[in-house]
């Protein structure tokens, strides 16, 4: 940590029940303004937050004034008074803080007007009052949250039966309570917050600032200037928490996310694929357009402040979002998948109470290092600019927590939200035996396979990054009542910028580490359970054996096509304060300014993206926003298991054996335009200056997004620049490459005779493989309809035997259904009438 160690105050491992997340619960968009709402509760001073209970009745509230597409410039900041009295006389200020103008307001907002919203508020720490007790979903009264239930007391202290209210912010009740001015957190509060959300209803966010006026009053660490990331979604540059678009104390900012599944544009268009859609809430499906494959699981939101990225996301800027769909309802009893192919569900541990986004057995897990000062508060080194280590492990804000869990399936969604410590985990019962269990998602998707470990490849979960995801499944119906099983982090670090090794099991148990965060962090308790665990079985869906959600289709001749990029990620031409840069296609190593454009793709392309290491033994968690990408080659070799079966949003270079110094990445660039960031997610990396932007651009588009310059006053903005190889890309990089070396490869396709690709299997030219192409080729074979009816008759010999029979139509329903691979060749046929 660069200080003391972090003092335990007589607290003991695992004495301390962990916390559930808390849902923020979202409400139906209103339809009109509140003329007797309150505003934002004012501030006493200059340094002090407004007060709790003020704070959780304004938010209570309908969100007012009513969101619009563009910036409402019409309102002044509602602090204006306390702002003029503490930083002097301003010309105007403003209460949206939002950027003006076209080119900044929300994208498709008529097309995709939201559903639904919620609201909260940056704000220091402070006691619950239980305000979002009535948000939570399951009312404390269903399943496990139901009194009698595991999770019924959300501390395990009497008096917290089904409410948060009362519940300070302190890291182990032995410990200090945590100062307003040590510790930001969403509403103020713990326990974390989650958004449950479904793909396909549109949600807006309206984000406050309830900071201090004066900058200074956050003890020692943060900005309260703050712009939020949906890690990864799929959402306009508007609303993606671009760096410079932050907002000040007082004021909001309406991020808008349509919750669309990539491809919207492209595929599917019609929405009638049975695997694109959300659950109704009374058990009916919602078909929507885009790439069911491109369906998104776990996501988390955080801070993107320019050059205060690392402060704010350890001071408390950090929360999960669980993405629902068709294919993962969060209902493990419903019409589920094992059960019956044509079903699309995969039925995840999760619960039955609710017709979607069940928690009982699915469990949200953010895993940090924390440190703090002799007082107990939350400490941070900003003077460490190789990366910032915590010496303690924290689950879910909490010291080494204890959970009881039920003898039965689990998922896990576990969350590395440290500033820059890499983890390994390793999974043991009481006696050290490794505990088995599987992968089922990596960072925001489900895997076309569920992974086991121990495997061939690693007898422990990868190299986890900072920002990374993995679901894992535990079945826990093994163990006796009784029982204990521990998550232990095995990767050792000297310092921030890489780690040092993975330990053996043995030597991390030992307690000889010169890295205190090595070892036991976390203990489940195994009880009784004596209900029917209809969840799926994970080993089922092991490579070889049933999908769960197939790649999206990449074609040999996209691929041949694509632009390529070169980004190298080192210390080239840094500085003291600045010493972390990135090369853009062989360029000169640059520290990030938000005018600059490094890369301008044009909207609706396939790129490939080269990511390097620039050298000296250092390791960087590489974080493209936007889509998902699939790796292509890692180190000039097929990826590993559970990246071959991926899509991935954080790509790792670096020493560790599973993170080597180059991986190609083959991204798209769909539905949305304008700018967004790419980056190393050891965000004191980032902040010092590891950090480009890039924007998504209509084909032909010559003028570059102006960059915003957030004020007191409002926001104002910088003509921006491009690189010269913004749009041509890395000529040379395309020119070496070689696809045919060690790719873990597309779908295999054909190139039409007049240029374009087909998919093997689309005999109705529409794009897409799905089963209306079966049912084409059963109706040709037994005389319903003639070739002529069908555009890609001539791509129908799945089976490569020379003709388009039941034997291809079989074979595509089979594909569509997960019992085989969608990874055809074709032959062309030619239609005789």
């Amino acid at each position: 940590t660069g200080g003391p160690p972090s003092p335990l105050f007589g607290a003991a491992d695992f004495s301390q029940q962990m916390l559930r997340f808390e849902e923020f619960g979202t409400e139906p968009m209103p339809t009109a303004g509140c003329p007797t709402c309150l505003s934002l509760p004012s501030v006493p001073d200059c340094t002090s937050p407004p007060d709790g209970a003020a704070l959780e009745a304004f938010l209570l509230q309908p969100a007012n004034p009513l969101p619009t597409r563009a910036v409402d410039t019409s309102a002044s900041n509602p602090w204006e008074p306390m702002i003029e009295n503490c930083i002097g006389p301003l010309a105007q200020t403003v209460a949206d803080g939002r950027p003006p103008g076209e080119l900044w307001a929300h994208q498709r907002w008529d097309e995709f007007y939201p559903d639904e919203y919620f609201q909260s508020a940056q704000a220091g720490a402070r006691d619950n009052g239980g305000m979002r007790d009535s948000k939570q979903r399951h009312g404390y009264a269903l399943g496990e949250f139901a009194p009698g239930g595991l999770y019924h007391n959300t501390t395990g202290v009497p008096g917290s039966e089904g409410t948060t209210a009362g519940m300070g912010i302190r890291f182990h009740p032995n410990m200090p309570f945590q100062d307003p001015t040590a510790l930001w957190t969403f509403d103020g509060t713990l326990p974390p917050k989650l958004l449950q959300a479904r793909v396909g209803r549109s949600i807006l966010f309206r984000h406050y600032t309830a900071l201090p006026i004066d900058a200074g009053a956050n003890r020692g660490f943060g900005l309260h200037t703050i712009t939020t990331h949906e890690h990864t979604g799929h959402n306009p540059a508007e609303s993606d928490g671009y760096t410079s678009a932050f907002f000040f104390p007082g004021e909001y900012y309406d991020y808008h996310w349509p919750m669309r599944i990539a491809g919207n544009d492209h595929i599917n268009t019609a929405a009638t694929d049975p695997r694109a859609g959300y659950p109704d809430g009374s058990g009916g499906d919602v078909l929507i357009p885009g790439d069911w494959r491109e369906t998104m699981s776990t996501h988390w939101f955080h801070d993107h402040m320019l050059d205060f990225t690392a402060q704010n996301v350890y001071k408390g800027n950090a929360v999960m979002m669980n993405y629902y769909s068709v294919l993962d309802r969060g209902n493990e009893n419903h019409d589920c998948h094992y059960a019956d192919p044509s079903n699309v569900n995969m039925c995840f541990p999760s619960g039955t109470s609710l017709d979607w986004g069940n928690r009982d057995y699915d469990v949200n897990l953010l895993v940090a290092d924390k440190a703090w000062d002799a007082s107990g508060q939350l400490w941070f080194n900003i003077f460490n600019l190789d990366g910032f280590l915590g010496d303690r492990m924290t689950v879910n804000w909490l010291y080494k927590p204890y959970m009881e869990v039920r003898a039965r399936r689990y998922r896990f969604r576990i969350l590395n939200g440290s500033v820059s410590r890499y983890i390994k985990i390793a999974i043991i019962d009481e006696a050290g035996n490794r505990v088995p269990y599987h992968m089922v998602a990596n960072d925001g998707n489900i895997m076309e396979h569920a992974i086991p470990f121990p495997n061939a490849q690693s007898v422990d979960l990868p190299t986890h990054a900072i920002a990374e995801r993995y679901d894992i499944i535990i079945d826990f119906s093994r163990y006796q009542p009784g029982d204990k099983i521990y998550m232990v982090n095995l990767l050792e670090h000297d310092n921030g910028r890489r780690p040092s090794e993975a330990l053996s099991l043995a030597a991390a148990l030992s307690g000889t580490s010169g890295d205190s965060a090595v070892g036991k962090f976390f203990e489940m308790r195994v009880v009784e359970y004596d209900g029917t665990d209809t969840s799926m079985d994970p080993s089922e869906y092991e490579p070889g054996g049933k999908t769960m959600v197939p790649q999206p289709v990449i074609t040999a001749a996209q691929v041949a096509t694509a632009r390529h990029r070169t980004f190298t990620f080192g210390r080239s031409s840094g500085t003291d304060e600045q010493p972390w840069t990135i090369k853009t296609d062989g360029g000169q190593g640059l520290g990030m300014n938000p005018a600059r454009q490094s890369a301008s793709p044009d909207e609706g392309d396939l790129e490939i993206w080269h990511i390097e290491n620039g050298g000296g033994g250092w390791s960087h968690p590489v974080h493209i926003h936007f889509e998902e990408g699939r790796i292509l080659q890692r180190g000039g070799a097929p990826p590993p298991l559970w990246e071959q079966y991926a899509r991935k949003d954080v790509y790792r270079i670096g020493r560790m054996p599973d993170s080597t110094d180059e991986v190609v990445v083959a991204l798209r660039f769909r539905e949305f335009l304008g700018t967004y960031m790419e980056h190393c997610h050891n965000t004191q990396h980032e902040d010092h200056a590891m950090l480009l932007r890039w924007d998504i651009e209509s084909p032909g588009q010559t003028i570059a997004m102006p960059a915003p310059q957030p004020t007191w006053e409002g926001v104002f903005f910088e003509d921006s620049f491009r690189l010269s190889t913004a749009k041509g890309g890395d000529v040379e990089a395309a020119a070496l490459w070689d696809p045919t070396i060690g790719v873990n490869g597309p779908v295999t396709s054909t190139t039409l005779p007049g240029g374009g690709d087909v998919v093997c299997g689309d005999v109705s030219g529409d794009g897409t493989l799905n089963i209306s192409d079966a049912l084409m080729v059963a109706q040709y074979q037994v005389g319903l309809r003639g070739c002529s009816t069908m555009p890609g008759y001539q791509w129908g010999d799945v089976d490569e035997d020379g003709a388009c029979s039941i034997v291809d139509a079989l074979k595509v329903a089979q594909c569509q259904v997960g019992l085989i691979g969608c990874g055809f060749a074709c032959p062309p046929l030619i239609c005789v009438p």
